[in-house]
């Protein structure tokens, strides 16, 4: 293998000066030959705390075997992983979408310290992605993210589901619509083995993202977890790193600001998770390439939902991968030219080239053409008014209410709110307002999905509405509107809501108000003091101190 592919490693492994560094590693079992090829970092995000990334220690095995083959040296990294639905609806929930940036300066870290040629970032649960994709960005080496694959559907009383039932269930329970018997009975079904959430959730959202933006090879991502084929895939991963640093092409030749475009349309014509938003502005941010909130929207505006998957469709991931994988819907966008296939994926052809061969499995319903949609618009809508100046953001996947007015039912956190609804003092017409909760507040914006799953479950889905500072699982569906900004903790208008106050969603205007004069709206907040932070020490704390509001991703960064 050429010397000159070693760019960054020869600092570390060439020399008389660095025989020491040389020792140490040869004690550890790497030879001459190694540390005489490209030094290709392995970012491996296993944990033992849930399914999605449980697998990937096995998945590592794969790469490094590609990566060998090809003639690269793989050496393996670990990093963290907090997951969002064995901590939802806890205290443990605020860590979630801080673990991103633990993520990814982590990753970035060691790819600095050990100077690596190439990286390979294997994923799976929700922060995990975003996490890994900015590491990526920041290092700029030739590099390949691959997702660790969606878990199997669970199969309860005859019918798919997944953990997003289970939450659900919980307040069917909790209003009496579920025995104790069949909660049991579903909480031992609705997960059965290893990988991410089986919806449309965000981290099946996330990893449709990475094949259209560039930065996983199209088709691997939505083969599913403990699919053999998942193995074989990860074994070529180490040979497309290769081939990217022989071409010495890196994550900043691939994502321009088309390549954004294309993952935006991705997550309108799938229904996909709201959390998407948060990632894509951070991932653009790391990229130095200008991205506002408002062109969500209009994107979404022309991108017409056509992948039936849940929470608000039919089907699964896994259903995806049968249908012919994420290229078949990149390949329906293609044809009605939604999104831009000149971009490049990391094979070094375009998305137009890799899916002009795709192998769409016949009779498959899952995906649709762009003629027969499930919705004409897509699934991102963002809402402003005198309630978000700054931006909110919803899903709606076609069949919901567009339009809610009602009075104001305001908590000062998520306990707060749940606890109102498991004692059922939440009624129809009411608006739920969960504030204190966003980046700064909470610390770290937790997801709803406990209270917005009890609400459906309890049967009040289509009869209220809800809206924090916080965020949403990608498996809540219903009028509810997450990213409220600026969150409360900032003195936004949120906080300056009263019990009682008419608020109104107005999904076709765009608008989400509270019918209070804006000099009333200025006296409350004149009034209003910045609570004490929750954590005066520690890596909330520094969160909190260092977060940027929910409409510039949420990214961590000293202001200039």
């Amino acid at each position: 293998m050429p010397s000159h592919l070693k760019q960054h490693s020869h600092i570390i492994t060439d020399g008389p000066d660095r025989a020491g560094a040389r020792a140490m590693l040869k004690s550890i079992g790497f030879t001459d030959e190694d540390l005489a090829k490209p030094i290709i970092g392995i970012a491996n995000t296993w944990i033992e705390t849930m399914p999605c990334n449980f697998h990937l220690r096995k998945l590592a095995e794969k790469v490094k075997a590609g990566v060998r083959a090809a003639g690269g040296t793989p050496m393996e990294l670990n990093t963290i992983a907090i997951s969002d639905g064995v901590t939802m609806g806890t205290e443990g929930m605020k860590a979630s979408l801080v673990s991103r940036e633990v993520v990814a300066d982590s990753i970035e870290l060691v790819g600095r310290g050990h100077m690596f040629d190439g990286m390979i970032a294997l994923v799976g649960c929700d922060k995990t992605i975003p996490g890994g994709a900015m590491a990526l960005i920041r290092l700029n080496v030739p590099s390949v993210l691959l997702y660790g694959g969606s878990i199997a559907a669970g199969r309860f009383q005859g019918r798919d589901v997944t953990v997003g039932d289970v939450y659900e269930a919980v307040g069917a329970h909790a209003a009496g619509l579920m025995t104790d018997a069949e909660l049991k009975d579903l909480e031992d079904h609705a997960c059965p083995g290893a990988g991410a959430c089986g919806g449309q959730f965000t981290a099946n959202t996330m990893s449709t993202v990475m094949e259209f933006i560039g930065l996983s090879p199209m088709g691997f991502n939505s083969i599913p977890a403990l699919d053999p084929k998942k193995d074989e895939a990860a074994y070529q991963c180490g040979f497309i790193v290769m081939d990217l640093l022989k071409r010495g092409v890196k994550p900043l030749d691939i994502l321009t600001r088309k390549a954004f475009d294309n993952a935006i349309a991705s997550v309108a014509a799938t229904g996909g998770s709201t959390n998407a938003v948060l990632h894509l502005l951070a991932m653009a941010r790391e990229a130095g390439i200008p991205l506002a909130i408002e062109e969500f929207d209009a994107i979404s505006a022309r991108t017409p939902i056509i992948a039936d998957l849940k929470p608000g469709g039919r089907f699964v991931a896994v259903d995806v991968h049968h249908a012919g994988g994420i290229p078949v819907i990149a390949k329906n966008l293609l044809a009605a030219g939604l999104i831009d296939g000149s971009q490049i994926t990391p094979t070094g052809k375009t998305i137009a080239e890799e899916t002009a061969n795709v192998k769409e499995t016949p009779g498959q319903v899952v995906v649709r053409p762009v003629s027969n949609p499930i919705k004409k618009t897509g699934g991102l809508v963002i809402l402003k008014g005198n309630l978000a100046p700054e931006g909110s953001v919803i899903k709606v996947a076609g069949y919901e209410r567009t339009y809610h007015r009602g009075p104001a039912r305001v908590f000062d956190s998520e306990e707060a709110a749940m606890a109102a609804v498991m004692s059922k003092s939440i009624k129809a017409g009411d608006v739920v307002v969960i504030r204190y909760e966003g980046p700064r507040g909470g610390p770290g914006m937790r997801e709803m999905l406990g209270v917005t799953g009890a609400l459906v479950g309890e049967g009040l889905g289509d009869a209220v509405a809800l809206l924090t500072d916080g965020r949403f699982s990608g498996a809540t569906h219903g009028l509810m509107a997450g990213h409220v900004a600026p969150e409360a903790a900032r003195g936004g208008p949120i906080a300056a809501v009263a019990d009682g106050d008419i608020i109104v969603i107005d999904i076709d205007k765009r608008r989400m108000d509270m019918e209070v004069p804006e000099a009333d709206i200025k006296k409350r907040l004149s009034t209003w003091k910045a609570p004490e932070p929750r954590y005066k020490r520690g890596v909330f704390s520094k969160y909190a101190a260092l977060v940027s509001s929910a409409s510039e991703g949420a990214v961590t960064f000293v202001k200039e």
